[in-house]
């Protein structure tokens, strides 16, 4: 840091009243307040821990610590090596102390807040005699606006300071940035751009973001570097007036098979390439585009995953005890590179979970790749997960294609029926996961990989290994959380899912379901789970027409059929029921025993069949409890 910061720097201190030798503020934020200020910056802290433990993964064992402050100074979250934390402890770098420079004098930190520019403070550059231990590099972190939001540095032992540093500090900032850039807004067009076409992507690509009509937006600092203007003169300008392109040959750019690059030409003449992020709220282009080269797979991802963009956690909380358990804990793992397993019967939403997840995620702004893996002729699987050069085969395609794991880059993968994936795959599979590196078919060149690993199946795996069918090691390697979809008849929410999927198909009519019809709902054993509910739903929206209560005459013949042969086993129950003097009490218990055995134990199943609630089934068998 130059001599006329710190110069500016201690002025300002000494005019804040600080006395250099005093001693050390020790009033941090309690618990309670920490929390709320963490809240209030719930994007920033989401997007910047990442980078975070990224960037301390670099300098571990180096007497260092990573720090993320609020735009105020306030320390948010913290990490650093064992033997440095207890030393920053005494001078109050913790999180909820403040570090700005009215309170700390000259410091990385608040210098940083304060200049709105990277700082570097070395020992006796700190105003306060007590921090001259520390050596400090902090850059700002900035929104669309250019407005500075928090701060990301790395302070440590003075002793113990690297030249390079700094320039991993501004590089990880520059990533939350970046990060934060592409959540800010939503039904708008995207453009990642730069003049050479393998930075698109990087740390150095330019991203500009404008409304569906192509009026601009924002755009971040590498943007506004390649664009040449300022922020103010960018608001008069358009996406046609910016890159000499109409907005509608975008949407016809994607429309075709496999979208490549983009060539576009700036204002000023110079030639750059682009990818485009379509995130419109109508939903006719809503989906990201993943070709990070022009011979991009024309299948590189299901159009029913790529066209709709699924809402996060919060939307699947509907009420049911055992789904706010699974939600509970992906919740906590979220943006924290563990692999995540899916349990759970066919229907059971496992894929819409893992969207889910995604979209809640540090890299929603990446791609969403689905691969089933039993869908896919084994013969083919190979060079659709890991794609393949020219030549490679007969019959593959000239110059080649990016292989689904590929295209989830920087994004996730989600490998769905993951244990019907052919053995001699697993292998390949598990290098990829443990090296992050690809080797397309036919090329010797391993090409690196930075995706999060999403598994869903309906086998019990366990069993497979057991059979010889899955690779203990890659069952290890893909089940850091795992967790289980209650099956639709074991969930207690099943009035509210039915009618979240009503305002889903309805298109805005108020559709609801007759309490006769209801009660066969919660009846019925749905062993087809949410694929079964939701098409019947759907047809029974259409059967109904004009009519918004859906009735008993609106149901499928196979569902009633399916209802009317579930009726005597009810009503066999009933008939073998003990009669006489048998008091009343025995004759529920007894009831209620023989519904829960023909259901084969389950209890969720058991208060369905009888229309009482789960407490009432424990509380007259109590030795269920």
């Amino acid at each position: 840091m130059s001599n006329t910061l710190i110069e500016s720097s201690h002025l300002r201190s000494q005019n804040y009243g600080l006395d250099p030798c005093s001693h050390v503020d020790f009033g941090p934020l309690d618990r309670y307040e920490l929390s709320r200020l963490i809240e209030q910056n719930r994007l920033l802290h989401t997007h910047a821990v990442p980078a975070m433990e990224t960037l301390y993964q670099q300098i571990a064992n180096t007497h260092n610590m990573v720090i993320l402050t609020d735009a105020t100074g306030v320390i948010l979250h913290s990490l650093g090596d064992d033997d440095f934390l207890e030393k920053a402890n005494r001078v109050a770098l913790q999180a909820g102390a403040t570090w700005s420079e009215q309170c700390k004098g000259t410091n990385a930190i608040g210098t940083a807040i304060a200049e709105g520019k990277p700082a570097l403070v070395h020992a006796d550059q700190h105003y306060l005699a007590a921090n001259h231990f520390l050596t400090c590099s902090a850059a700002p972190i900035t929104d669309h606006a250019g407005n500075v939001i928090g701060v990301l540095d790395v302070s440590g032992d003075r002793r113990s300071f690297h030249t390079h540093t700094m320039a991993l500090v501004r590089m990880s900032a520059l990533m939350v940035e970046n990060q934060l850039f592409s959540a800010a807004f939503e039904d708008v067009i995207t453009l990642h751009f730069h003049a050479r076409p393998e930075f698109i992507g990087t740390l150095m690509e330019g991203i500009a973001s404008f409304t569906p009509g192509g009026r601009f937006i924002a755009a971040n600092r590498a943007g506004l570097f390649q664009l040449g203007l300022s922020f103010a003169a960018l608001q008069s300008h358009t996406f046609s007036s910016l890159f000499g392109l109409p907005v509608s040959a975008l949407f016809d750019h994607y429309r075709t098979a496999s979208p490549g690059l983009l060539e576009l030409c700036l204002h000023n003449g110079v030639r750059v390439f682009g990818r485009a992020q379509l995130r419109l709220a109508n939903n006719t282009f809503q989906h990201a585009i993943i070709a990070p080269r022009e011979d991009a797979h024309p299948a590189q991802t299901n159009p029913a995953h790529a066209s709709r963009r699924l809402s996060g956690l919060r939307y699947l909380r509907t009420g049911d005890p055992q789904l706010e358990a699974v939600l509970d804990k992906v919740t906590r793992v979220l943006g924290k590179d563990i692999p995540i397993m899916i349990m759970g019967e066919t229907g059971t939403g496992k894929e819409l979970l893992a969207q889910a997840i995604h979209n809640d995620s540090p890299r929603a702004q990446s791609p969403f790749v689905a691969v089933n893996c039993a869908s896919i002729p084994e013969t083919l699987i190979e060079s659709e997960l890991f794609g393949y050069e020219d030549g490679a085969f007969t019959g593959a395609r000239k110059k080649g294609a990016v292989g689904r794991i590929l295209q989830a880059n920087g994004g996730t993968l989600f490998l769905d029926e993951i244990g019907d994936m052919p053995f001699p795959l697993q292998a390949r599979l598990l290098r990829v996961l443990q090296e992050r590196m690809v080797t397309p078919l036919g090329s010797g060149k391993s090409i690196p990989v930075n995706v999060e690993v999403i598994c869903a199946t309906n086998h019990n795996l366990r069993d497979r290994i057991a059979k010889g069918l899955f690779r203990e090691d890659l069952y290890y390697r893909l089940n850091g959380l795992v967790v289980k979809l209650p099956p639709l008849r074991e969930r207690t929410d099943l009035e509210t899912v039915v009618n979240k999927i009503l305002s889903t198909e309805s298109d805005g009519a108020r559709y609801t379901v007759s309490p006769e019809l209801m009660q066969l709902f919660l009846q019925h054993k749905w062993p087809g789970n949410f694929r079964q509910l939701t098409n019947l739903l759907r047809t029974a929206v259409v059967m109904a027409g004009d009519d918004l209560e859906i009735c008993m005459r609106h149901m499928p013949d196979d569902f009633l059929d399916d209802m009317r042969a579930a009726q005597p086993e009810l009503t066999a129950i009933a008939t073998a029921m003990p009669c006489g003097g048998a008091r009343l009490e025995d004759m529920e218990q007894t009831l209620i025993a023989r519904t829960l055995e023909a259901n084969g134990g389950n209890v969720s199943a058991t208060a369905r069949a009888l229309g009482v609630s789960r407490n009432t089934i424990y509380r007259k068998l109590p030795h269920l409890k």
